[in-house]
C-alpha cells in the first residue's frame, strides 16, 4: 500500500511539473527564442560547467561513502588465509580508487575545454599509435600482476595436501536450511545421493558404505581453532552458496556436485567478540535494538533480546522467498572443548535405529510384569516383554 502512495505522488508531481512547464512557455510569448535543436555557445557552456558539477558530485558521494558506510568493512579476519584475501582486495580497492579519480577528472575535464563553440573546428585524426600503446600496456600489466597474485592467493587457499590433518565436515544446503555433517574416528565422510533421503537420514547418507556408521549430522558448527577444516558442500535443489564472511571463505553448493573449500580458524568466538572493532560493531547493533524495543513496548509487544555476535554460515545466493532463513551458527573454540562437543553428538546409525526402533505402549506392560523383565542388550525391550 505505501509502494502504491508513493508511485502516485510521483506520478502527480510529474503531472504538475509537466503543467508548470506549459504555463512557463505561455509566458515567453512574444520573446524571441531559439528553437532551431541546434546547441550555441551558451548552450555548450552550461553543459561543460554541469560537468563540472557532475564531476564534483562523484567525488562527494564517493567521499560520503567512506565516511557513512566505513563502519561495516570486516575488520580482523579469523581465519588464517584471511589476510591474503584481505590484502588482495585492498590493493585492488586502491588501483580502482586512484585510476577512477584520475580518469573521471580527465574525462570531465576535456568536455569541458574542448566544448564546442562558433566557428571552432574539431581536430580529428584516425588514430595515435602511442595513445593507442600506453592505455593498452599499462592496463595489462596491472591486471596481469592482480591476476597472477589473485592465482596464487587462491591456488594457496584451496590446495590441500592428502597426507595432511584435517577435519571433514559437510555442508549440506537445500532450502532454506543447512546441515553439516561430521566424519567420525575414521575421519571419512561416508557417500551420500539424495536417493537415501528418508525419514530422519535428512542429508541422504548411504548407510551401506562402513565409513558411514560413524558420521554425526549437527544442528550448529564446531569449529577447534588452529586446525585445519576441509568442506565439502552439496545441495538438495537449486543453487547455494555456503557463505563464512569472517573467515573470508565462499563456495558455491551445485546439485548433482560437491564442491570444497579448506582454512584453518584463528580466532575463537569469544576472542572475536573481545576485539575492539567487534566491541564498537555490537554496541551499535545493541543501540538500535533498544530504540526499537522501546517502541514495541509502547505498542504492547515484547522487546528485542540483546545481540551478542557469532559466527554464521549464510547463503549468498537469492534461492528462494525464504532465503534469508538460512542461517547456521559457527562455534570456534579449544580443541578439548570441540572434542568433548563432538563426542556428546549421537552418530546418524544410531539416530535411524532409535527412530526405526519398535514403540512400546507403556500402558500394556503390567507393573508385575515390567518388574521382573531382564533387559538382553541385543533386544528391543518389545521383545523382552513379548517373551515374559
Amino acid at each position: 500500500m505505501n509502494g502504491l502512495l508513493i508511485l502516485l505522488i510521483i506520478v502527480l508531481l510529474g503531472v504538475a511539473a509537466w503543467q508548470l512547464s506549459k504555463i512557463f512557455s505561455l509566458t515567453q510569448l512574444g520573446t524571441k527564442r531559439d528553437d532551431s535543436g541546434v546547441a550555441n555557445d551558451r548552450d555548450n557552456n552550461i553543459n561543460g560547467y554541469l560537468m563540472f558539477a557532475f564531476v564534483a558530485f562523484i567525488y562527494i558521494v564517493t567521499i560520503l561513502s567512506f565516511v557513512k558506510c566505513g563502519s561495516f568493512v570486516l575488520d580482523t579476519p579469523a581465519s588464517e588465509h584471511g589476510k591474503e584475501v584481505d590484502n588482495l582486495m585492498n590493493i585492488s580497492m586502491v588501483i580502482i580508487f586512484i585510476v577512477q579519480t584520475f580518469t573521471q577528472f580527465l574525462l570531465h575535464y576535456f568536455a569541458f575545454k574542448y566544448r564546442g563553440k562558433e566557428g571552432q573546428k574539431a581536430l580529428y585524426f584516425a588514430d595515435n599509435n602511442k595513445l593507442e600503446a600506453i592505455w593498452t600496456i599499462i592496463p595489462v600489466i596491472v591486471l596481469a600482476v592482480l591476476i597472477l597474485y589473485g592465482l596464487y592467493t587462491w591456488n594457496q587457499i584451496m590446495y590441500v595436501d592428502e597426507d595432511e590433518e584435517v577435519i571433514n565436515v559437510e555442508l549440506y544446503a537445500k532450502q532454506f536450511a543447512w546441515e553439516a555433517r561430521y566424519s567420525g574416528e575414521d575421519n571419512t565422510l561416508g557417500k551420500a545421493n539424495v536417493r537415501y533421503i528418508k525419514d530422519v537420514n535428512t542429508v541422504g547418507v548411504d548407510m551401506s558404505d562402513p565409513a558411514s556408521q560413524d558420521d554425526k549430522v549437527v544442528a550448529e558448527i564446531h569449529l577447534p581453532v588452529g586446525k585445519k577444516i576441509h568442506f565439502r558442500m552439496r545441495s538438495q535443489d537449486v543453487l547455494h552458496s555456503a557463505y563464512m564472511p569472517h573467515f573470508r571463505a565462499q563456495m558455491n553448493c551445485v546439485p548433482g556436485m560437491v564442491t570444497e573449500f579448506a582454512f584453518i580458524p584463528t580466532l575463537t568466538t569469544a576472542e572475536m567478540r573481545g576485539t575492539a572493532m567487534m566491541m564498537k560493531k555490537v554496541d551499535g547493533i545493541n543501540k538500535i535494538r533498544a530504540k526499537k524495543s522501546q517502541a514495541l513496548v509502547a505498542e504492547g509487544k515484547p522487546a528485542l533480546e540483546p545481540y551478542t555476535f557469532d559466527y554464521l554460515l549464510l547463503c549468498n545466493k537469492i534461492c528462494g522467498a525464504s532465503h534469508y532463513n538460512m542461517q547456521l551458527k559457527i562455534i570456534v573454540e579449544s580443541e578439548a572443548d570441540y572434542k568433548k562437543w563432538l563426542a556428546s553428538q549421537k552418530t546418524i546409525a544410531a539416530t535411524i535405529k532409535e527412530a526405526n526402533a519398535p514403540k512400546v505402549d507403556p500402558a500394556a506392560v503390567t507393573p508385575d510384569a515390567a518388574a521382573t523383565v531382564v533387559v538382553d542388550s541385543t533386544k528391543t525391550i518389545a521383545e523382552a516383554v513379548a517373551k515374559k
